[in-house]
């Protein structure tokens, strides 16, 4: 049931989902999300909403008919439905007359709502409810098996089952000691997840307690306090406030706070981000130098909090605790988290093995079908 229920998640929910997140072109800001922009001048292609059919068979003659698991598995077939998804064209802001597209084909599971032997399925044919053994009597004259379970596809007459995938829990902070040379750190880390996109951000204190973050995309270490700075939170008070609970660590976040000002001469927002440019487009000009930090902060570090600039204190609050459970391990105050813990885990299902699967087509898709309509009008 657990995948049955996954499956259906994915089919009712998270497909529309990816369709009205997805942006494919013209990657500056303010685009509109669900829109493909091609190079062309005021047009834009709109993703209205997707829709899968139930499974069909079509025959050597051309006629389409429902088709039931058992003949899937007979004929050696798939056992799968159309996906039909609504473009909307939009020219200078004028939407046009949709037009519904058969995008490619979805895998069907048995069992689940969209499948020709469903409870549901049969409730809408016959047109009433049914009870428990109506519905087993329905499946022997369908030569189905009334005890099958269910939650499988069927794949050129072969059944297949998708097996649960154990993954580390995202957006969550676990601490852990770490070997480098001998010496042991203490290192935070998160994996941070939004919409399909994964960024692990770790911070570590050296040996001379100093915390140092490694940021997706990005090489090197660069300080903690740097950071926050650069984030927003520029009083020193609010950032000894936010990671020192205990007496102990005020000392360690103070010498941070120093090392800050006195070794690269940082006190303001302006000199953190300038100094962030110059670490990760060096070379660059200026202005280029602060949209890099900026898309940087906004789009790549924890995504999971939001990439909107309003988002930047909250991270800076979230950055500012992972410092805090570190200087934790530190003193003593914490234990490790055990990595193979089950509340440290996530199991995932069907729904998720498919959303992955499909957001990764549909974005292939869209990036053909925008490089085609350059091609055409160019």
């Amino acid at each position: 049931n657990h995948q049955i229920a996954s499956y259906n998640d994915f089919l009712y929910h998270r497909l529309q989902k990816i369709v009205d997140s997805t942006v494919i072109g013209q990657e500056e800001e303010g685009m509109s999300r669900g829109y493909i922009y091609p190079e062309i001048e005021g047009y834009k292609i709109k993703f209205g909403s997707i829709k899968v059919t139930y499974p069909e068979v079509k025959e050597a003659d051309g006629t389409e008919r429902p088709l039931k698991p058992m003949e899937a598995r007979l004929r050696n077939l798939t056992y799968e439905s159309h996906v039909a998804l609504e473009f909307i064209p939009v020219k200078n802001d004028v939407e046009y007359e949709p037009e519904t597209v058969r995008i490619g084909e979805l895998p069907i599971m048995i069992k689940s709502k969209k499948c020709n032997i469903s409870k549901t399925v049969l409730e809408e044919k016959l047109e009433h409810l049914i009870s428990d053994e109506e519905y087993q009597k329905e499946l022997q004259k369908m030569q189905e098996d009334p005890l099958d379970p269910g939650g499988y596809f069927i794949s050129n007459g072969t059944e297949r089952v998708l097996i649960t995938v154990e993954d580390l829990a995202p957006n969550r902070v676990l601490v852990e000691r770490s070997s480098r040379y001998g010496t042991y750190v203490e290192v935070a880390k998160v994996f941070s997840q939004r919409e399909g996109y994964r960024a692990l951000t770790v911070v570590e204190k050296k040996k001379d307690g100093m915390l140092m973050v490694s940021l997706p995309t990005t090489y090197g270490q660069i300080p903690l306090m740097i950071l926050l700075r650069s984030l927003g939170m520029e009083n020193d008070e609010e950032i000894v406030d936010v990671i020192s609970v205990d007496p102990k660590m005020e000392p360690y976040v103070l010498a941070n706070i120093e090392e800050c000002a006195n070794e690269y001469g940082i006190t303001t927002k302006e000199e953190a981000i300038a100094y962030l440019g110059k670490r990760f487009a060096g070379g660059q000009a200026k202005e280029y130098r602060i949209r890099r930090v900026e898309a940087l902060m906004d789009k790549n570090l924890l995504p999971h909090l939001g990439n909107e600039p309003e988002d930047r204190f909250t991270k800076a609050i979230f950055m500012a605790r992972m410092g805090m459970a570190v200087l934790e391990l530190a003193l003593g105050k914490r234990e490790e988290d055990d990595k193979d813990h089950y509340a440290n885990k996530r199991l995932r299902l069907a729904g998720d093995l498919m959303e992955d699967l499909f957001r990764v087509a549909f974005t292939a898709l869209c990036k053909d079908l925008k490089y085609q309509i350059e091609r055409i009008h160019a």
